[in-house]
């Protein structure tokens, strides 16, 4: 069962307590996200709001279990060096996805944007179907290729909530025209990861509000324009 502070920006759910922090030139959502029981952290896809992450943490480093990725495009990840600078936990991300996280500093290249410098080394491959732990609870880990070859979906149950990276937004979707980007790809996962979830499960975007299963059934533009049988298409 899920209720809502009155901060926008942190979720309350029976297990979880889930922070957003937007930002950036692309104002993609990183997230820390809490264990409730156990009191235990995992940092999702720090970007460039990473200091606010981390001054988030404060002195609670030594909680933090994980670093888990959705996908391996910049924005998602230029700021794990600076929190790995003050926070040793390991670095989860899909195997292929690798190629798009080990090129960081050419992904900022092509975008105009600084390099964020040398990228620590992934610890841990993201294996679909094999749950990765947070405390006392754990995420289903959902593979949803299309806007990137090992784009992933980290699912709760319990709590009835996914954080969904860059698979789909409030009322749009993700990219494909990026390496490794596929439409075709991208909206099969979307009907086998997003749309085959219970329809008040509350989706954490990468960019954008929460939004939820049903609220993207019925009003997401570019979902009707497929269900109508039309080739789609996203701004």
């Amino acid at each position: 069962m899920t209720s809502r502070s009155q901060d926008p920006a942190v979720h309350q759910g029976d297990s979880l307590t889930i922070r957003s922090f937007p930002g950036g030139p692309f104002q993609e959502n990183g997230y820390l996200v809490e264990c409730r029981s156990s009191g235990a952290l995992a940092v999702i896809d720090p970007g460039h709001t990473a200091p606010a992450i981390v001054e988030a943490i404060g002195g609670g480093a030594s909680r933090v279990e994980a670093i888990y990725l959705t996908h391996g495009h910049l924005d998602h990840v230029e700021g794990i060096p600076e929190v790995r600078a003050s926070i040793d936990a390991p670095i989860h991300l899909h195997p292929a996805d690798r190629f798009l996280y080990e090129g960081a500093v050419e992904q900022a290249r092509a975008f105009g944007l600084p390099s964020p410098g040398p990228m620590p080394p992934v610890d841990a491959d993201l294996t679909p179907g094999t749950p990765v732990p947070l405390g006392d609870t754990e995420f289903e880990v959902r593979l949803a290729p299309g806007h990137a070859p090992g784009h992933v979906i980290f699912h709760h149950p319990g709590d009835g909530v996914a954080l969904v990276g860059d698979v789909i937004f409030h009322r749009s979707i993700g990219r494909t025209d990026l390496p490794g980007g596929s439409m075709q790809e991208l909206m099969e996962s979307i009907r086998r990861e997003v749309l085959s979830l219970p329809d008040d499960t509350r989706l954490f975007t990468g960019h954008g509000p929460p939004t939820t299963v049903a609220g993207e059934r019925m009003g997401n533009p570019f979902l009707i324009s497929q269900a109508r049988g039309g080739a789609g298409e996203f701004a």
